[in-house]
């Protein structure tokens, strides 16, 4: 399962509050951009395509109303999601802005604006966002998830239950099962975190394809951090099914194959996949395997490739954990991942920032602060096979044979293939904890 939260794995690069017009009234240059089709809407419309030409009409009709740029707002956010191109989410911060100006504190616009403000990675602004739009209608549970999803994110971990609770009890829906998935396997109750997300793709709405394909692949990572291939295969096939072409299936997918051993085949996905829609992530895939078959020319190249479009993505976002982890996997620009990695430690507390920043703190060769850190990434009891795994290397550079053999075979039972290229790492320091 992704470290990243549910719902915020993807990002976006603008800054919400850029201005989409100078006045509320009148047809501006802004508000007629938002009103030209994107170039990813699909000949064979989408649902988020239905959405997108609905909420345009709306806003023609009504120029001056809020809720035509609310509709367009959660379109372009839907087709972002739907399309993995988070750019999109420029014109949704937009749409948002616009309609802020019409109505300052129209309820929806504020609702939204804390969802946007997650993609964003601005969890402390999401959080406030989600207060004020809770305040103002405590009975909507959509007000509860955005609570969660910034709180997990901040590592105000009992807060987030609290919030998943209220949501779950509001209304037990597709996007509350999920938040109560995440939240059980983060505390490490994997088989509980697998039975909400069945509970979730079930509740999934027919006509929302994306997020039912969703639901699948989450499922599908599950099962790949119990050992189970054959099942994560499974879910993923049926992500592609239920929403063909889908970019996280597709990456799932060749991890299924990667898992199963089939190298060349999970090559041929990613390949494909960078092909059609360049990305850092197939990059950085397509690296590793290249240098797990022996071709250490091809991995360079795309291992540049990568830096290029992820330093775009983490300028954007503020967020440079994908750097830090590939820096320090791959021995590379140490210092500086280790500078990032303490900038954002004293930022958030979430057990995947002191991950982080205990793995960086371990290359450096810090390793009483490495398992400080660790410490605190392991303080729910998670069950993700790359934390043990960093708890492992940790406690076998301080000589600690025994928790470093536990921890390390732990990793690899839940997950032999969690990494294409750590987990043979990892196998070859249980040999020497062992020996």
């Amino acid at each position: 399962m992704s470290a990243r939260l549910f719902f915020s794995a993807a990002l976006a690069a603008l800054c919400l509050l850029s201005a989409a017009c100078s006045s509320a009234g009148g047809a501006s240059p802004a508000a007629d951009l938002l009103l030209q089709p994107l170039p990813a809407e699909s000949a064979r419309p989408s649902p988020a395509d239905r959405q997108l030409r609905a909420a345009r009409a709306a806003v023609e009709r009504e120029p001056e109303s809020a809720k035509g740029y609310n509709l367009l707002a959660a379109a372009l956010m839907q087709k972002a999601r739907e399309a993995e191109d988070f750019q999109i989410n420029e014109r949704a911060a937009d749409a948002l802005d616009r309609s802020l100006r019409v109505a300052p504190d129209d309820y929806d616009a504020l609702k939204l604006r804390a969802k946007l403000l997650l993609t964003l990675h601005r969890f402390e602004e999401a959080l406030e966002a989600a207060r004020r739009a809770a305040a103002l209608n405590p009975r909507d549970h959509d007000n509860y998830g955005a609570l969660t999803d910034a709180l997990v994110e901040l590592g105000e971990y009992p807060a987030a239950v609290e919030a998943a609770q209220r949501m779950v009890d509001l209304r037990p829906d597709t996007a509350s099962y999920a938040r109560v998935s995440y939240l059980r396997w983060l505390h490490g109750d994997n088989e509980g975190a697998i039975d909400a997300m069945r509970l979730a793709a079930q509740a999934a709405n027919p006509q929302d394809p994306e997020k039912l394909a969703w639901c699948y692949v989450q499922l599908g990572d599950a099962y790949l951090n119990q050992n189970k291939p054959a099942e994560a295969e499974r879910e993923f096939d049926r992500a592609l099914h239920a929403f063909p072409g889908y970019g996280a299936a597709l990456s799932a997918k060749a991890r299924a194959r990667a898992a199963a051993g089939d190298l060349e085949g999970a090559l041929a996905i990613y390949a494909r996949e960078h092909e059609a829609e360049p990305s850092a992530d197939a990059a950085l895939a397509l690296g590793d395997l290249h240098a797990k078959l022996g071709r250490p020319d091809e991995a360079e190249n795309f291992y540049k490739t990568f830096e290029t479009l992820e330093r775009e993505n983490a300028l954007a976002e503020s967020d440079w954990h994908h750097f830090v982890y590939f820096w320090t996997d791959h021995d590379r620009n140490l210092d500086e991942a280790l500078a990032l990695a303490r900038k954002e430690r004293a930022r958030r507390k979430d057990i995947y920032t002191c991950d982080a920043l205990a793995w960086a703190l371990y290359k450096k060769g810090l390793f009483a602060e490495a398992k400080a850190a660790m410490d605190e990434a392991l303080r729910l009891n998670t069950r993700d096979p790359r934390l043990l795994y960093h708890a492992g290397m940790i406690a076998h550079a301080l000589g600690d044979r025994r928790t470093a053999a536990v921890r390390l075979k732990a990793a690899l039972e839940l997950n032999p293939a969690f990494d294409v290229l750590q987990a043979d790492a990892a196998r070859r320091a249980l040999r020497e904890v062992e020996g």
